[in-house]
């Protein structure tokens, strides 16, 4: 594969990442709506309205279903049902391992694997499957004719900086949190940059349905 054939896919993949991301927000925030019966932050970056399992979950899905000829719905729904419950129990594992919380826990439903997916997020999963190929695949075509535009490109590195930036921060602050349960002092400026500006409650109001866990070695 040329080197801008391998740039054009990871463009590609970015905004599937970003689309992704968003949708989950706008998803979350909408079941919560209907649970609760008012609007409560799910971000899962410190900035934006973005939820990187959503994202994650659309890469994978661009990567698997196009190369799988099928588009029988029902094949469709079982593989993203399949893909998006494996996603979702390695998102929940290595955020417990990383920075000792959870975001989510179906240990209350039936038919769970250790409270980090259930049949009924596997079906919300293959939903979102049927969802993709009906909607945002057809897309496919027009945005990756819009990055060889110049000045889409340019938007694409600037929109990638800021959301590394935001992934680095939020996963920085977030174990620096970890680190103030453990009441492990600051070593450096940056530790006291994190206290000073990501406390608890900041990061407390931003994370809002995270439960601190016990750390297994």
């Amino acid at each position: 594969m040329k080197s801008k054939d391998i740039v054009k896919k990871l463009n590609i993949l970015f905004w599937l990442f970003v689309i992704g991301s968003i949708i989950g927000y706008i998803f979350e925030m909408l079941l919560v709506l209907l649970k609760k019966g008012f609007f409560e932050t799910r971000q899962g970056l410190i900035y934006g309205p973005f939820i990187p399992v959503y994202g994650i979950g659309a890469i994978i899905y661009y990567l698997v279903l196009n190369n799988i000829d099928s588009r029988n719905k029902i094949q469709i729904f079982i593989i993203c049902a399949i893909l998006g419950g494996v996603t979702e129990y390695i998102c929940s594992f290595m955020q417990e391992k990383m920075f000792g919380t959870i975001s989510w826990d179906y240990s209350n439903l039936p038919f769970n694997i250790n409270g980090r997916t259930s049949l009924l997020h596997c079906s919300y999963w293959g939903m979102a499957g049927i969802f993709y190929i009906q909607f945002i695949e057809p897309l496919l075509p027009k945005i990756q004719e819009g990055i060889n535009i110049n000045s889409v490109r340019k938007v694409t590195i600037i929109f990638a900086i800021l959301m590394s930036l935001d992934i680095g921060i939020s996963c920085i602050a977030a174990e620096r949190q970890k680190e103030r349960r453990y009441n492990i002092k600051p070593k450096n400026q940056m530790d006291l940059f994190l206290d000073q500006y990501y406390p608890d409650e900041f990061m407390d109001s931003v994370y809002t349905n995270k439960k601190e866990v016990t750390v297994s070695d």
